[in-house]
Order: structure tokens, then C-alpha cells, then sequence
């Protein structure tokens, strides 16, 4: 007994001509694949068998596994969204033609049927080609909106001026499929922007209730693990690990629970607040950042890298409490770091110490703007301002 024979996975294969059914068959088959190919033409003209059987492999048939890179693309050599809008004027102008010799008595009305359902399938069916299985190849928008456009407006014309043709003598059926054709047209037309619509109102709801949730927990939270966070820095004290936790903690969970999200913007108050945060974690510091104003300016510029500078050396030498106060305005942004330290000058620092000169007042002198360092309010700790105006180019 000969062992049975092993025939290939009918599969179809993701670049073809039409729909990749007759190549399938074949290849699992192993006959020849023009042949497969004629006797599916020589099938459809009995009776439509062939496109039945056709239909139905390709809806049955799954695809090949796809490459990694090809994101599951199916290339066809015929467009067949077009290829369907052109059967479906060609089905629009038969009804007007079979019009005309229904009134001169040379047609009959039976007629009428196969060829409205031929342009109503074709013409939706095109839109919904394109829109459903090839929603995942690469194409024009403007291709797509014309091709709706275009079903649709031929639709509409099969509806409206297909009773005009053929006149009051056509039976009563005749009037529901023109209505059908009119109905398919408008749906093709208005239905990706309902579709959109509806979309939209379901996008809106889901953010509200989502909205309603996080209010509610955060009335929650703040009831709760805000307060007692809260609680924890007011007993540990300013400088103590505990409460550098409790505040690390406290400035994520309000981030996440009053914006949703964590801030990815590049600007230079979002790049002071994450530094603040860091700096808290490694030295006994509490960092208050105000701003006024809009500075506009990017966390990569000199004005961000100055004073990230400052509040490191205020963190580092003086801890407790800093503030860090930033204004901009449409001419100018200042940033003022101010500790309650025990105070420096610069010419009290040893000349081979550069961080202050070099990384603050020499990095701002060489961006076009100025830094200062002097004593703070009252004579108290230390205050750094750092100056740039907008008629420079910051480097």
C-alpha cells in the first residue's frame, strides 16, 4: 500500500491577482495554475457556479503566515474596488438602456431585478472592499474618499433617474429596488462620516467616564494616602529620608491622578519639576517650585542646564528648604534659586572651584545672557539668578 500523498497547506498566498483562491487551489491540488484559472472563468459562466465556489474559497481559505515586516499587507494586481465600481456603472447604464426599451415594449420588467441588485452589490460592495479587506494595504485618502464618492453618486443617480426612465408603467417591485438603490447610495455617502460620528460620541463617552472614575478616586485618595503623606513630612521633617520619600511619593501619585498621565513635554518648568523631584531623593532638600508667566523655553537650552546647576548646589550644600522661582515673559525668562544656607560669595570660593563660574556664570555670559550669585532676602542663604533674553540665541 503506497503511503498517501502530502499535499501543501491550502493556504492563500498574500501577493496574487485577484484573491489568491485559484493560485491555492493549485499549488494544494498540484495541477497547473492557468488551468485552475480557466476552469473557474468556464464555471462562472454556468449559471454563476463558478463565482459562488469562488466566494466561498476565499472566505473559507486563510491567508499564508506573514513576514514581519510586510504587517500583513495583501498585494493584488487588480484593484478590486475599482474593478467593482466599474461593474457597478456598467449595471447603472443597463438599467437606463433596458429603460428605454422597457418604454418602447421591447424589454420586459423581469429584467430590471438582476440588474439594480448587480449595481447595488457592486457599488457598496466596493466601498466595503475597500474599507474592510484592504483596510491594512497603504493608500491614497483622497483615492478612497473619490472611490466613495463615486459608488455613491452612481447609486443615487440609479435610484433618482432610474423611475424617470423607465416611466409609471414600471411594476410596483420595480419602485422598492430603485428606493433600495437610492437608500445604498445615501448609506454609502453619509455612512463613514455617521461612522466617524458615532465614533467620536462613544470616544467622548468613554473619556467622561473615565473622568467621573479618577475624580473619584482622587477624592478618595486625597482623603486618604494624600493626607497621610502629607502627615508623614510634617513629623519627619523637612530634611529626613522619610519624608523625601513621603514627597517623592506624594508629587507622582498627584501627577498621575490630576493629569492623567505622566508629562513628556521637552520645556524647561517640566525639566525643573523632574530635577526638583530627583534632587529630593538624594539629599535632605525640599525644593518649591513656582512659575509665572510663559517661558517657552526647552529643557536642552544654557537657562535649563544653569539652573539645574544652581539647585544641585543649593541641594548639596545648603538642603532644607529651596525655592525655585521662574518667571518668563515674551522678552526675557529669569529663574531665581534661593537656599536658606550659610550663604557664599564668589570670590570666597577657591579659584580651581568651577562649577559656580563656569557652569552657571560663564555657561550664561556665553549664551548671550547673565547669571548673578549674591546673598538671598534679608542677608539669609544664597540666591542665584539666571537671565536670558529672547533677542539672543540661546546656544
Amino acid at each position: 500500500m503506497s503511503p498517501p500523498v502530502q499535499r501543501p497547506p491550502l493556504l492563500r498566498p498574500r501577493d496574487c491577482v485577484l484573491g489568491g483562491v485559484c493560485a491555492a487551489t493549485a499549488r494544494h491540488l498540484g495541477w497547473s495554475v492557468e488551468a485552475t484559472r480557466w476552469l473557474a472563468i468556464a464555471l462562472a459562466l454556468c449559471g454563476g457556479v463558478g463565482i459562488l465556489l469562488y466566494a466561498w474559497l476565499w472566505a473559507m481559505t486563510p491567508l499564508e503566515p506573514s513576514e514581519p515586516d510586510t504587517l500583513g499587507v495583501v498585494h493584488r494586481r487588480v484593484p478590486v474596488p475599482w474593478l467593482l465600481f466599474g461593474a457597478a456603472v456598467f449595471f447603472g447604464l443597463l438599467v437606463f438602456t433596458l429603460g428605454i426599451g422597457f418604454r418602447s415594449g421591447v424589454v420586459a420588467s423581469a429584467s430590471l431585478v438582476p440588474v439594480i441588485v448587480g449595481a447595488v452589490v457592486c457599488g457598496a460592495g466596493s466601498v466595503l472592499w475597500d474599507q474592510l479587506v484592504d483596510a491594512a494595504t497603504p493608500r491614497s485618502e483622497t483615492t478612497a474618499r473619490w472611490l466613495r464618492i463615486s459608488s455613491g453618486v452612481v447609486l443615487v443617480a440609479v435610484g433618482i433617474l432610474g423611475p424617470l426612465v423607465w416611466g409609471s408603467g414600471a411594476p410596483g417591485w420595480a419602485w422598492v429596488l430603485f428606493v433600495i438603490a437610492l437608500l445604498a447610495g445615501v448609506a454609502v455617502l453619509a455612512g463613514p462620516w455617521a461612522l466617524r460620528l458615532w465614533r467620536e460620541l462613544i470616544a467622548e463617552r468613554t473619556k467622561r467616564v473615565r473622568e467621573e472614575e479618577r475624580a473619584e478616586m482622587a477624592a478618595h485618595l486625597h482623603d486618604s494616602v494624600l493626607q497621610t503623606l502629607a502627615l508623614i513630612q510634617t513629623r519627619a521633617g523637612a530634611s529626613s529620608e522619610v519624608a523625601r520619600l513621603a514627597r517623592a511619593q506624594e508629587r507622582e501619585l498627584r501627577e498621575w491622578l490630576y493629569s492623567g498621565e505622566r508629562r513628556e513635554d521637552n520645556d524647561l518648568i517640566s525639566d525643573l519639576r523632574e530635577t526638583a523631584a530627583a534632587l529630593e531623593l538624594d539629599y535632605p532638600v525640599r525644593f518649591d517650585v513656582v512659575v509665572v508667566g510663559a517661558t517657552g523655553e526647552r529643557s536642552t537650552g544654557e537657562v535649563a542646564a544653569a539652573s539645574r546647576e544652581a539647585m544641585l548646589n543649593a541641594a548639596r550644600h545648603a538642603g532644607g528648604e529651596v525655592s525655585v522661582y521662574v518667571e518668563g515673559s515674551e522678552a526675557s525668562v529669569d529663574v531665581f534659586v534661593r537656599d536658606r544656607g550659610p550663604g557664599f560669595t564668589l570670590e570666597t570660593v577657591p579659584g580651581d572651584r568651577m562649577g559656580v563660574r563656569e557652569s552657571i556664570v560663564g555657561r550664561m555670559r556665553r549664551a548671550g545672557g547673565t547669571a548673578s550669585v549674591g546673598p538671598g532676602a534679608g542677608g539669609e542663604g544664597t540666591e542665584v539668578r539666571v537671565h536670558f533674553e529672547r533677542g539672543g540665541d540661546e546656544a
